[in-house]
């Protein structure tokens, strides 16, 4: 399987806000759209609320590991976005994709 596709637009990171679907946990946001493509694109947000730099890149990695392993088990043509929250801060790998599996379970869009 290939690398996924990036949103980087800020355009469509605001329209997904506006007409996705979001549920949340204690750790994550997640919106998700339906794209009209047969292929998935993945969006992560996190705030200076967070922290440095350095936590926030370490917990952009993390979701994105934590999809990238996961991405074959989930729904095709979609536009998902992650938004962390504060208390993904200090959280470690495996907390982060319970709290990714939980959501895409939320939104019906894992396949088991």
């Amino acid at each position: 399987m290939g690398k996924s596709k990036s949103i980087k637009r800020s355009l469509d990171f605001k329209e997904i806000y506006s007409t996705g679907v979001s549920y949340a946990n204690k750790n994550l946001v997640m919106y998700v759209r339906k794209n009209g493509t047969d292929e998935n694109r993945l969006g992560i947000s996190v705030s200076k609320k967070v922290g440095n730099s350095v936590i926030r890149h370490r917990i952009t990695r993390l979701i994105r590991e934590s999809y990238r392993l996961n991405e074959g088990r989930c729904i095709k043509g979609l536009d998902i976005v992650v938004v962390a929250r504060i208390g993904a801060k200090g959280k470690n790998y495996f907390e982060i994709e319970s709290s990714l599996l939980h959501l895409m379970k939320l939104h019906g869009i894992l396949v088991i």
